[in-house]
């Protein structure tokens, strides 16, 4: 079985834009309240949803980065909501964690990311994954505009993507904060990952047409 690459456009223009977040606020509701609150809504929910899925954390030995499910939640937010509500949803949980512990570990505050010291800029380890959590879900989100979610191969091109981004900011984030090697960033900061994030990957993906399937048999919901 082959997964065709998805052209850069998938769905007419008159469709571009809609994501499945469009459809996850029942339509009764939806029109009782405007565009803006249900907009809110929806990022509000977003921002939580990532927030929750810092709880799971999994050490991993000899690095400083652990396994945490906030990348399947980044990759699910952004395919779902799009690219605007997905980014403003991502930069709304950075925001949060700078107040409540909400990062993975129950860290908190910016200097989980950067801080000053002395007048030296000291990064945190891990905050080149959460800057990459923002383009990533900006990237999935634009993608899935453009109707890549809407089939198993395009959806899982885009998760690939999209977690192609988080680590292009957070290994070479983590050379700069730790010292440590391309080499030694990699082994710490990558490869541990690649098994769970390929399942990650799997169950974001394959989230997308299923949902879409589901509205389609909605009468009334397109």
């Amino acid at each position: 079985m082959t997964l065709a690459i998805p052209a850069l456009h998938r769905v007419p223009a008159a469709e571009r834009g809609i994501t499945i977040g469009d459809f996850l606020i029942p339509v009764r509701f939806g029109e009782r309240i405007s565009p803006r609150l249900r907009d809110i809504a929806l990022v509000v929910a977003g921002a939580m949803l990532i927030a929750l899925s810092s709880l799971v954390r999994i050490p991993v030995p000899g690095s400083p980065v652990p396994i945490t499910g906030q990348t399947f939640a980044v990759l699910l937010v952004g395919g779902a909501l799009g690219y605007r509500r997905g980014t403003l949803a991502t930069l709304g949980y950075l925001l949060i964690g700078f107040f409540l512990p909400v990062y993975s570990g129950g860290a908190s505050g910016p200097d989980t990311i950067l801080s000053v010291d002395n007048g030296t800029i000291v990064l945190g380890a891990t905050g080149g994954y959460l800057v990459g959590f923002v383009f990533a879900s900006a990237l999935v989100g634009r993608l899935a505009e453009l109707g890549w979610d809407r089939r198993i191969g395009g959806a899982i091109a885009a998760m690939l993507l999209g977690n192609l981004v988080i680590y292009a900011f957070g290994v070479p984030w983590l050379m700069a904060a730790t010292g440590f090697s391309l080499q030694e960033a990699i082994a710490k900061g990558l490869t541990p990952f690649l098994i769970g994030d390929a399942i990650k990957l799997l169950l974001a993906a394959a989230a997308f047409p299923v949902a879409w399937w589901v509205v389609g048999r909605r009468p009334g919901e397109r």
